[in-house]
């Protein structure tokens, strides 16, 4: 069988991966207190076991402010020694290891991020839902010093690269956006001075960086909705990018708090974050069943669905290296992604239901993926870890009847717009 290019080895600033695979910052939800656990480091060196080249923990907030989850990373000084841990363990298996590094801006409460959730702009987000508060000039100056701190936090950690998330509607996205930017002054109003906040925070990383990490940064190929940014100006956002010294960018889409299917495709789990919700969040229960799908509608999954989008990244960008995600499923998909000039490649449902996907893609070239895109596993991860719907232990008879119910509603709607 000959070699594909997949899994010949990629070198990128200050590292060298044995493959072109990487496993995406899909967020794992397995850090309570806001700390690594032994779920995380299970899960990610298990990845590492499985053949990737490099796996990438997920959406690390950079200050207490970023937070957006009970369970999610803040990075600190006190949490290096236990992520120094998985590092090494992950360096053990022969994988490189990345952390994404982010501020929620918009998108939390005051009960976890421990002030009124802070934003480009003042408002009111009824995603999460919140009253939000725009951020001054000297919120700004600390928010971009607090980038460059993780950053030597992570270096200390033993990362070799970092993943800034300047996508999906979090804060960085939310000055880029003029659906979440209305500011009046040098941080709103056109493209380039929306752009301030992340040519601050770049220039934070790449001091902190100093060619010890490699520097990625996963943006919006567009927002995926109407009054959102669309493709031509995030293209002038990566070209950017590319000047701030980025290593990488990582080609994604999608608006959590706008399209947040969009991101990943497929029906909203309303049954499962329901389920898994506190009972103290009652009231948002029931808001979610009663109008989650009309807040986040569907978009049908098909494979490679930011394919289109991301091929005009690579024909404005072509000396700058490009890493695709989005709906692969199988060795033929990688192998197109990467026939089609993309240096490298992520995926995130694929190695949450199989972390050995890489390995088996490696050894049969038919080989795909078993996941069913259920999205179970993200309906999840609101409240509780991660999990595949086949390996979660607690799933009640009603979640495993809403899963299959799912699965055939997929299977209807991507048989009729021609993705089967």
């Amino acid at each position: 069988m000959e070699m594909s290019e997949l899994f010949t080895p990629y070198r990128i600033g200050p590292l060298e991966l044995r493959n072109r695979t990487v496993r995406s910052a899909a967020f794992e939800g397995m850090c309570e207190n806001n700390s690594p656990s032994q779920s995380l480091f299970d899960y990610h060196t298990s990845v590492a076991k499985g053949g990737i080249g490099m796996t990438t923990v997920a959406y690390a907030a950079v200050c207490r402010s970023g937070l957006s989850f009970e369970r999610q990373l803040w990075m600190r000084e006190e949490i290096v020694p236990e992520l120094k841990k998985l590092t090494d363990a992950i360096h053990t298996e022969g994988a490189k290891a990345s952390i994404q590094l982010g501020h929620c801006g918009n998108m939390s409460h005051r009960r976890i991020c421990g002030c009124m959730p802070l934003g480009a702009s003042s408002g009111f987000n009824l995603y999460s839902p919140t009253f939000v508060h725009g951020m001054t000039e000297e919120e700004i100056k600390e928010v971009v010093k607090a980038y460059g701190e993780a950053v030597t936090l992570a270096i200390k950690a033993g990362f070799d690269a970092v993943e800034i998330h300047a996508g999906h509607g979090y804060l960085i996205s939310q000055f880029l956006s003029p659906y979440t930017n209305h500011r009046k002054d040098r941080y709103g109003g056109s493209l380039e001075n929306r752009m301030r906040f992340m040519k601050e925070c770049m220039k934070a990383v790449t001091d902190a960086a100093d060619g010890k990490v490699a520097v990625f940064v996963k943006i919006n190929t567009r927002d995926g909705f109407k009054g959102g940014m669309e493709t031509d100006e995030c293209i002038k956002v990566a070209e950017e990018l590319q000047k701030c010294g980025a290593d990488a960018l990582v080609l994604s889409g999608g608006f959590v708090s706008r399209a947040p299917m969009y991101v990943m495709r497929g029906q909203f789990p309303v049954k499962a974050i329901a389920h898994y919700m506190p009972l103290r969040q009652w009231w948002l229960k029931l808001g979610v069943l009663l109008g989650g799908r009309i807040v986040s509608p569907t978009v049908p999954f098909k494979k490679l669905f930011f394919l289109e989008d991301a091929l005009k990244f690579r024909k404005a960008l072509p000396h700058m290296p490009l890493v695709y995600v989005g709906g692969v499923t199988s060795r033929e998909d990688a192998d197109k992604v990467i026939d089609s000039g993309f240096q490298m490649l992520q995926m995130g449902r694929a190695v949450l239901e199989d972390t050995d996907f890489v390995n088996k893609m490696k050894n049969d070239e038919k080989h795909c993926s078993g996941c069913e895109h259920t999205n179970f596993c993200i309906g999840r991860m609101y409240s509780y870890e991660m999990a595949c719907h086949k390996k979660c232990k607690d799933i009640t008879p009603a979640l495993e009847r809403d899963v299959r119910h799912t699965i055939k509603v997929n299977d209807r709607q991507e048989r009729k717009l021609g993705y089967k």
